[in-house]
Formats: C-alpha cells, structure tokens, sequence
C-alpha cells in the first residue's frame, strides 16, 4: 500500500544520541561502563522518565537500588545534553524534501519530558514537524503499542499508509504488529537509500 504519512523516531535518527559520548570519562573501563549504561541507566532512569516519571524521583530510586554506582547517577541527568553529540543532516535533509512534497510527517519519540525541553530551541527543524508524541508527557514508552495507537488516533494515521523509521528492533516489531510499514534504521546515512524504497526522494 502507497505511503501517505511519515512517523519519526529521533534518537539515533535524527540525533546521535549515546550516553557513551559522555560516561567513557567518567567510568573508562569499558565492561564496567557498559553494564552500567544497560543495567542502570537504562532500565532505571532512561525508561522511567522517558515514561513520564520525574528525573529526582528516577534518581533517588536508583540511588536506592545501585548505591554503589550514587556517584555515576547523578551525573547522568546534569549531562543529558551533552549525550546528544549533534544531528544527522542528511536525515533533516530528507525530512524537510519529503515536507516539501506534500508528506504530512509526525515525531513518536522516547523522551522525558524534562530533557526535552528546549530542544526545539537548540534545533529549530523540530518545530516544522506536524505533530510530536513525546513519550514523557504521555506517560506511555515504545515498544507499549498503547503509544503507537496514541499516535494513530491523534494524527489520523492508517498504520497501513504510514511509514515508520525507528532504530530500535523492539519498537519495530511492535510497528510491524499493528500494521505499520517500517525502516529500522540501524546506519542513519543509509534512510535515503531505505526510503526511495517506499517513495522517490
């Protein structure tokens, strides 16, 4: 079926987005830093505020939980930022020529609400999109497909004629479940090659 619509994931999309950027200074060895990124962060502060959860609420329970890693965490938030090493041109190149064409284009994104803010400031092409679903004010996170049917009923998708772009192969296999087309974009240099797939660009 022809694709009428667009929904963006951003991290790792549109932004490099990687908390490496910044914890390799903070904790060098590579195994102990990559335990704490998936068993900690992760799980207990990413997930959790992406979900709507408060950043010192999330914090003071992993504290709780991990108290020997109390220095690491909290740094984590205070360094969010920075954990954004940028964004992809090519992708708000390819973005903007398919807004050009007439592609009505929505954000479906893990995201807290809290760190969210004022990145539509720093990155001005995030306001041209015609509607965001930012996980954090909706109290829902992929792969729930409670915010994917959130995001069909609010901007009047048919999963059918809707594109979805996302890096994660979680949040893809539920997309694919409830009748989205898909691109899991593991290279983000490689969407325009994935998309003239579905549409000339």
């Amino acid at each position: 079926m022809a694709v009428k619509k667009f929904l963006f994931d951003l991290g790792n999309v549109f932004f490099d987005w990687n908390p490496k950027h910044v914890f390799k200074e903070f904790i060098p060895d590579e195994k102990k830093l990559e335990a704490f990124l998936k068993n900690i962060a992760f799980h207990h502060l990413d997930m959790r505020c992406d979900a709507g959860i408060k950043i010192d609420t999330a914090v003071r329970d992993a504290i709780i939980k991990f108290p020997d890693y109390e220095k690491e965490i909290k740094l984590y938030y205070p360094n969010h930022r920075k954990m954004v090493n940028g964004s992809y041109q090519d992708t708000i190149n390819i973005f903007q020529k398919i807004k050009s064409q007439g592609y009505p284009c929505y954000v479906l994104s893990n995201w807290s609400d809290e760190t969210y803010d004022g990145m539509e400031e720093q990155y001005p092409f995030l306001k041209d999109f015609d509607g965001k679903i930012i996980s954090g004010r909706e109290f829902l996170v992929k792969p729930d497909p409670k915010i994917y049917k959130l995001a069909a009923s609010r901007f009047n998708l048919i999963p059918e004629e809707t594109l979805f772009v996302d890096d994660r192969a979680d949040n893809i296999e539920t997309a694919i479940q409830l009748g989205f087309q898909t691109i899991h974009l593991t290279d983000p240099y490689a969407l325009k090659s994935e998309i003239k797939k579905f549409i000339v660009v």
